[in-house]
């Protein structure tokens, strides 16, 4: 398809002139991650990328160093309001999705997209269902349908067969669409939490 080769070369575009403005953002969020416990920066997130392939997402750690990792009973990662393993810093990164904001790293590796189907922690694998899998065929993103519009707001088959609609259904128009919607979620603060 004509567009995916378009949307690498807009990802990178865009990379690359966004990238001063977020080296701003990530000098400041890296001296207050540091200043309040003194652990590492980033946090490394075992993923699954495009056409099933291993990658590791960076984001800014927004949790306590060693934190259990929870989970809910349908496989989605425990996120809730008064969870005591996030900083005090993380709280704020995650609510205002700033959190995100390293994985433009991801992008200019090739390993994201700025809009895509969220990626999946690498041990649900196994977990996909035959209708679900086509998710896995594009670059997972920074940002996506899922994100865009529901958020935390759905079941995890609800938000793969989301995804995978999109990964069939991808354009520029589409894509435009969801980025756009995405400013208004973030700013609206909608279904943050999934507890």
């Amino acid at each position: 398809m004509v567009y995916l080769f378009f949307k690498r070369v807009f990802d990178i575009i865009i990379c690359v002139i966004a990238l001063p403005f977020f080296l701003i953002i990530f000098i400041v969020i890296g001296i207050l991650i540091k200043i309040e416990d003194g652990g590492p920066v980033f946090y490394k997130s075992k993923r699954i990328g495009k056409n099933r392939k291993y990658f590791e997402m960076i984001k800014f750690r927004s949790m306590k160093v060693n934190s259990e990792n929870i989970l809910n009973a349908d496989g989605s990662t425990y996120n809730a309001k008064d969870d005591e393993r996030v900083t005090k810093i993380g709280r704020f990164l995650r609510e205002t999705s700033i959190d995100e904001t390293s994985q433009i790293l991801n992008v200019l590796l090739g390993e994201m997209s700025i809009v895509g189907p969220r990626a999946s922690g690498w041990g649900a694998l196994e977990t996909y269902l035959e209708d679900e899998l086509d998710k896995m065929n594009v670059r997972p993103g920074i940002t996506g349908y899922v994100q865009a519009y529901h958020r935390n707001g759905l079941s995890v088959r609800e938000k793969r067969l989301k995804d995978a609609w999109y990964a069939n259904n991808i354009s520029l128009w589409l894509d435009l669409k969801i980025f756009l919607k995405t400013i208004v979620t973030v700013f609206g603060r909608k279904n943050l939490y999934t507890n």
